[in-house]
């Protein structure tokens, strides 16, 4: 099926004859194997006598060679699954059957992919980005400092080079645009900090995704919405992994505090009235940036506040 998935991703008509020759399988199997394609994955396929097959919508596929897998993207080796639980998992299943990073993984879909708090993050095939680094880390607890602010920064700048330049951040590694969420960060850790361990780095991007999902429950955008044309998610692959690596090695130099100016820069809700809700309580007060460790800065009426990890909800004051 991924064979005759790749001939047909265009969005384009193919007649089931010339598939079928291609593929060396008869027109009846081609049927057959587009009949799976919608069962299994999802995807729309529409037949015109005369005209062939086509996808609904054209899809942007993931390629090895397109990928730059012969030099590891940069230095970094990847491995493309057609499907997952989830990369994230993956990534740290490798990691236990001895795996060292850095390494990518990349997955066409996730059946079980997760986010903060949590929660599910929805993975149809083809259509979005979900991708895992392992990322060694020596030095000890405060080589973590800050880190996922940092990769939410690194998911930014990859956006803007993509045209989204008003996109930005939402404490601690959510990226909106128009205050609907486009991007997030999972970070997972593994190992032991007074060695060598590893973070892994789960980063999801909605990049073609068109239709409301069921299982979405906050507003939503993506790539292909804000810019209105099919995204080649190859090219942002590439985009993500030179900006995960500029940013990465600059926090293992200088740590998190050399990134505060950038983040209270991208911050979209800086300034403005929130509710931080805890275990404990809800919290309310005006957004003041993050401090040297990445923590959340809150003034309140009794002064200011910080709050860092753990189960955190950051909502605007209105929202709540």
């Amino acid at each position: 099926m991924q064979a005759l998935l790749k001939l047909i991703q265009d969005g384009r008509f193919h007649s089931g004859q010339a598939l079928g020759a291609v593929l060396g399988i008869s027109r009846s199997a081609v049927w057959k194997q587009l009949q799976n394609l919608e069962a299994e994955l999802g995807l729309v396929v529409h037949s015109v006598r005369g005209r062939g097959y086509c996808l609904e919508r054209p899809l942007s596929l993931l390629d090895m060679e397109r990928l730059g897998v012969s030099t590891g993207l940069g230095t970094w080796p990847v491995t493309l699954h057609y499907q997952l639980d989830s990369t994230n998992a993956e990534a740290l299943r490798m990691l236990g059957a001895g795996g060292c990073g850095p390494f990518v993984v990349l997955a066409e879909r996730q059946s079980s992919g997760r986010g903060r708090r949590g929660r599910k993050w929805v993975s149809p095939f083809a259509e979005n980005l979900y991708y895992s680094l392992a990322w060694p880390v020596a030095g000890g607890a405060r080589q973590l400092q800050g880190l996922s602010l940092v990769v939410g920064l690194a998911v930014l700048q990859a956006l803007r080079a993509f045209g989204l330049v008003q996109a930005g951040l939402k404490w601690p590694n959510d990226i909106l645009v128009d205050g609907r969420k486009i991007a997030g960060v999972l970070l997972e850790l593994v190992g032991d900090l007074a060695d060598l361990c590893h973070v892994v780095i789960g980063v999801g991007v909605n990049v073609n995704m068109l239709s409301d999902v069921d299982e979405i429950t906050q507003p939503w955008t993506s790539m292909a919405v804000v810019s209105g044309v099919t995204v080649d998610r190859n090219a942002f692959v590439r985009e993500l992994s030179s900006q995960l690596g500029s940013y990465l090695h600059r926090h293992q130099q200088l740590g998190f505090p050399a990134f505060i100016p950038e983040w209270n820069q991208g911050d979209l809700w800086a300034g403005r009235s929130v509710t931080v809700t805890t275990t404990a309580q809800a919290t309310h007060g005006v957004v003041c940036g993050v401090d040297v460790t990445g923590a959340l800065i809150l003034q309140t009426e009794d002064g200011r506040q910080v709050f860092s990890g753990g189960e955190i909800s950051l909502r605007l004051k209105d929202d709540t």
